[in-house]
């Protein structure tokens, strides 16, 4: 029986709307405020430690010994949260259609993807909620947090099928020997992809398959 392993943004629920301006705006006013920049130069530096590092955090960390735990906190506050999340319609049942254990494993922090997961109403179907924390502070698609989430689990690669929007990803995934599933609206997959999906309830189908 495999183990399905979840992204938490613009998988499990759609974050570009409300979710992701936030952030942004968010690491953009840390930057600022905390490196005494103006607007411009913080969201330019915030912008350029993410495509270094695929983190703004990392960047932060490593040239301003910026403390992770508080970035994170401060930089994922939503006192509207329940307003922002965007949810697609039966995630729940198509979740609980998928035989296996279920993990999520998301870069943003655990208090964030465990509200997120609140607002969802599906927080009690995971075994394991496995956040940038746990990784310690390296995100995917590095593949250490994978390994890690693994080891934690006591699961094999060749066990796990990964859910996720992001290709970078679900190459480290495959790389490691996971089943792939993409969650996109392209009509072409690169050929680690084993599956593309349109919506999480196709995810049903898929399932089905590996019975």
């Amino acid at each position: 029986m495999y183990t399905w392993i979840f992204d938490l943004d613009n998988t499990l629920h759609d974050a570009s709307p409300h979710i992701f301006p936030h952030m942004n705006r968010s690491m953009t006013a840390y930057v600022r405020d905390h490196l005494a920049l103006d607007e411009q130069a913080a969201g330019e530096l915030r912008q350029r430690y993410w495509r270094l590092y695929g983190a703004t955090l990392l960047g932060l960390m490593r040239h301003h010994g910026t403390d992770p735990a508080h970035f994170l906190r401060e930089t994922h506050r939503f006192a509207e949260l329940e307003r922002m999340v965007i949810k697609e319609a039966g995630l729940r049942g198509t979740l609980r259609c998928l035989r296996g254990r279920r993990i999520v494993f998301s870069n943003a922090p655990v208090h964030y993807a465990r509200a997120v997961l609140r607002v969802l109403r599906i927080g009690d179907l995971f075994d394991d909620v496995f956040t940038i924390e746990h990784t310690r502070f390296r995100p995917k698609p590095d593949a250490y947090g994978f390994l890690l989430l693994l080891r934690k689990n006591r699961l094999q690669a060749r066990q796990c099928i990964m859910v996720e929007d992001s290709l970078e990803n679900l190459c480290t995934a495959k790389r490691l020997g996971m089943r792939t599933v993409w969650l996109s609206r392209a009509h072409n997959a690169p050929d680690f992809v084993d599956y593309t999906v349109r919506s999480m309830r196709a995810l049903k189908r898929i399932g089905s398959r590996l019975q």
